[in-house]
């Protein structure tokens, strides 16, 4: 192996870690209805909390059941977008010269 794709090897695992310590940390917030349901999410698209305004359940339970649905579907799509950015900022900082 040459020394330019060893370090290459070496740059991509730590920008791995990197990334594995970023998405762990992330918190991502989402609302529905208004704000009558919010819901927060890691990085691992773990549901943290849920809460659902007092207000909401003279609602039918069909509309609020939505609303969950729609919020943390919402979250989950906050948490594929900031992987999104994690990756693009990443892959930037490979450094490829030499390499080919």
């Amino acid at each position: 192996m040459s020394s330019n794709f060893q370090q290459l090897i070496i740059q991509a695992k730590k920008m791995q870690e990197k990334l594995q310590k970023d998405m762990a940390e992330l918190r991502v917030e989402a609302t529905a209805g208004g704000g009558i349901v919010s819901v927060a999410m890691n990085g691992s698209k773990q549901l943290l909390s849920v809460k659902i305004d007092k207000d909401a359940l003279e609602n039918d339970v069909e509309m609020l059941q939505d609303m969950i649905a729609a919020a943390v579907n919402e979250a989950s799509r906050k948490v594929d977008e900031a992987l999104g950015n994690q990756l693009s900022g990443l892959a930037g900082g490979l450094n490829l010269k030499g390499l080919f």
